[in-house]
This record gives structure tokens, sequence and C-alpha cells, in this order.
């Protein structure tokens, strides 16, 4: 459990709701790591990555309805012993001067507050995931288009977005096409504006409940009439008897001949088992996966961990042709003219230096170097800006 029972009263901390809060979507990134990982071995699951939010999505709709049917709350709220409850306001006519405490009382969670719950923690992240993905295309679409005109975005998208040039919705294009580009353009224009005004009201929200100014953490459990509050050891110990009774209606219900009934109870045992170590089993896995990466990538970096070596000789010098130029004892001194080197220059081809005017002549002349006389051009003549 990531929870204490018995805390400081019944109302979460600040860090114990943005914990429950994120924990999904750090549960979502890290099983996108783990089919990738997978996926290098077995390219089917590709097919799984190319639709991880419905994928997820579907996940999460198992995952939140069998935890708030269970035990009143969301999926990561139960793994931190949270718990929802209803608000209601009891009014009392004859004090006019009451506690708020007195006046709030909490009860379980109705059938329509858990279906609300479960739009606005499974169907809502979803949308939300959708018109991002749509709003990040249409941006990355713009930016093309600003960079390399119209006429060339479509060939830069890879073919992702549509190859009629934007602008250009005429004739050519379908209804289809035309209606499906109109739509994601009104989403581009208005979802950062929804986006702010979503993530500027939580931000008001969580403040006012970081400053006990309001029981609710975000305008969804303000729209339920749903406060969170820790579960009580009772609770607790309730819960596994209250999933008992559920079970054994759902078992009782069972219609048909004897063998359908026990295949029924064998998958009814089954999806059972599977929702009861759901959460263990992700949390682990998550787990798991993290220290299989770090262990594979440790490995990796130790195979490819460049090998130190000797910086190796260099290479032996070019040998002086017979016929060529004798090399004078100064080096200082210019082989071609016999001064001392003025705008020192060196042919690449050999390695000798002269100064620039003698050789530049030399080897527009005669095409090779004067001492060991390798074919040379003007182009492999470099200057060189410190004379030693």
């Amino acid at each position: 459990m990531l929870f204490q029972v018995g805390g400081d009263g019944t109302r979460p901390t600040f860090f114990e709701m943005a914990a429950a809060q994120q924990l999904p979507a750090s549960l979502r990134a890290a099983l996108t790591y783990s089919v990738g990982v997978l996926a290098l071995r077995r390219p089917f699951l590709h097919k799984v990555l190319d639709y991880d939010d419905e994928f997820f999505a579907l996940l999460m709709l198992v995952l939140e309805t069998h935890s708030l049917r269970t035990t009143d709350a969301s999926f990561s709220e139960s793994l931190y012993g949270l718990r929802r409850r209803t608000v209601r306001i009891a009014v009392n006519k004859e004090k006019t001067r009451t506690d708020s405490a007195d006046r709030l009382r909490h009860s379980g969670l109705e059938k329509h507050q858990k279906v609300l719950s479960v739009a606005f923690l499974v169907v809502l992240p979803y949308f939300k995931s959708k018109l991002q993905s749509i709003y990040n295309k249409e941006r990355e679409a713009i930016l093309q288009a600003s960079l390399w005109g119209n006429d060339d975005a479509g060939y830069f998208d890879g073919g992702e977005t549509s190859p009629v040039p934007r602008g250009a919705l005429g004739g050519d294009a379908s209804l289809g096409a035309q209606i499906r580009k109109r739509i994601e353009a009104i989403i581009a224009a208005c979802y950062p504006w929804i986006h702010a005004g979503n993530e500027g009201l939580s931000f008001a929200y969580q403040l006012l409940y970081l400053l006990d100014a309001t029981g609710f953490y975000s305008p969804g459990l303000h729209v339920l009439g749903v406060h969170v509050c820790r579960a009580t050891g009772q609770e607790l110990m309730d819960t596994s008897s209250r999933i008992s009774r559920i079970r054994s209606r759902e078992r009782e219900r069972l219609r048909g001949a004897p063998w359908l009934k026990a295949l029924q109870r064998v998958l009814l045992s089954c999806m059972y088992t599977m929702l009861d170590y759901a959460q263990t089993g992700l949390i682990a896995a998550v787990f798991f996966f993290k220290m299989m990466e770090w262990w594979y990538q440790s490995a990796e970096e130790r195979m490819s961990a460049p090998t130190v070596y000797p910086p190796p000789p260099p290479p032996p010098r070019p040998k002086v042709a017979k016929e060529g130029i004798p090399l004078p004892p100064d080096r200082t001194i210019c082989p071609l003219c016999s001064q001392k080197r003025a705008n020192p220059s060196v042919i690449t081809i050999s390695g000798f230096v002269f100064c620039y005017a003698c050789i530049f002549k030399y080897v527009s002349q005669y095409k090779r170097c004067p001492i060991t006389l390798m074919p040379a051009t003007v182009e492999q003549i470099r200057r060189l800006f410190n004379d030693l």
C-alpha cells in the first residue's frame, strides 16, 4: 500500500491528491516504454503503439470501473487508501450559525456518480489526448508550410497530412476531406484556449485546496459533488467482504446448462484474479521494466565503450628525390629561393614548407613538388600562420 491508515483527519494532503492524480500519466508512460521495448523483438506490437490512446483508455476503463464498483475510489486513489464520498449539505433551521464541518455529511457514491466518475477519469482524458495529437499535427503542418511553402508541405509530412495544399481545398478534394480539414483547423485554433482555461481552472482549485479554502481538489470533483477522504481502518476491512458479496451475487445470477455455468464460473474466477492483482501487477511491471532498461542500457554501454588505444606513430618522412631540389640545412630557409621564408605555405602532398609565392609559381608551372617530385596542384597548397 502506498499510504498510511489513520493520518491527521480524513482530509487527504495536497501531496497525496497530486500523487494520485499523476499516477495514470506515469503508468501510461511506463507501459508505452515497456511495449516499445518488447516491440523491438515482436514487431506486431507496433500496432499497439499505433493505437496507444485506445488501448490505454480500454485498460483504464476496466480498472476504474472495477475500482469504483468495489472501493468507491478511482484506481490511483485506492492505491493511496483514499475513498470518494458524496457531499450532502444538511441545513439546520434552528441554528443560523453553524460550523461548516457540521453542515457537511458524507455518504457512499451513487450509481450515476460512479458512471460520471468513469467519464471524467477515462473518457475526458482520452478526448484530451486525441485533441492534443490533432493540434500537434496541425501545428507541425503549419510550421512546415511556413518554411517550405504550401506545395511542399505535404511532401515533408511523410504522407500523414492531406496531400491537398492548405488553402486549395477545392473541387479536387472530396467533401469528407474538406469537412475533416475544417474541423481540424477549428480544433487547432480553439484547443490552446480550451487547454489554457482547463489548466488555469485546475490550478485555481489546487491552490484553493492547498490553502484549505475548498474541499474539492479539481473541477471534476466539484461537478460531481464528491469529496476525496482517507479510508478508515474499518472501511479497508469491509472492502474485502463487500467484494465477496458482489461476486457472490454475480455467481448466483449465472444461467444456463451445468457445463455452461461451470465455464462461466471459471471465466469469472480468472477475471476476478486478474482484477485483484491488477494494481500490484502493474506497479511491479513498471519497476521490473525500468530495472530491465537500466540493466540492458548498462550492458550496452559497457559493450559499446570505445577501447583506448595508444596514438598511432606519425607517417614516415617522404624521401627526397635525386633529381629534386636539395633541402637546406636551416629549416627556416625556403628550398626554392634560399631565403628566410616569407608567408610560409605547405604543400600537403609531401609536407615541405616554402614561401607562398615560390611554391605557387613552381607548382603552377611544373605540377609537382620540387623536393619529392610527386604530382601536385595549387589546390594542395595551404597557408601556415605559425611557422616553427
